[in-house]
């Protein structure tokens, strides 16, 4: 038999977590942080939007996926200059938010690597649309602690 180099899984992209794990990102799901907002909303960025927004985006992704954990990057907050309105000061987030379903190799190192892959769905904001690889990803994203928060899951 001939030793064959290991072909790198059809993913979107790859990206080098600070541990130095590789993930493949299998889906991902880009939406405007603003754009579907409901009209019962304050009309405003502000802490009850954003913490409506991520709950939205947490019920959905774990509804999505229920066998994998879902993992939310805390988003940085910005807080401008601008007159506080009747549900606090304005508090904007990055305006792209991102959730992900990113595999890798099985955690447990019993596992057959064949049959197991970890997986873990991570949501995240960022300022532009871009796909995050390989190193350059935002630095938030590339430290998730993958070992603590991923699921091995049998294919």
């Amino acid at each position: 038999m001939h030793d064959r180099p290991r072909a790198r899984t059809m993913s979107l992209a790859r990206v080098v977590l600070s541990s130095g794990r590789c993930v493949d990102l299998a889906e991902l799901r880009l939406s405007s942080t603003y754009g579907g907002m409901p009209e019962d909303c304050p009309g405003y960025p502000c802490k009850p939007v954003n913490d409506m927004v991520i709950k939205g985006l947490l019920g959905t992704a774990a509804h999505t996926s229920p066998a994998t954990p879902v993992h939310l990057v805390p988003p940085p907050r910005e807080y401008p200059d601008q007159y506080a309105g009747a549900f606090g000061p304005v508090e904007v987030l990055p305006s792209v938010a991102c959730v992900g379903s990113f595999r890798s190799t099985a955690l447990d190192p019993s596992h057959d690597p064949v049959v197991y892959r970890s997986a873990l769905t991570v949501i995240w904001f960022q300022p532009t649309a871009r796909v995050p690889c390989e190193c350059d990803a935002e630095g938030a994203l590339r430290g998730v602690d993958w070992e603590g928060l991923a699921r091995d899951q049998e294919l």
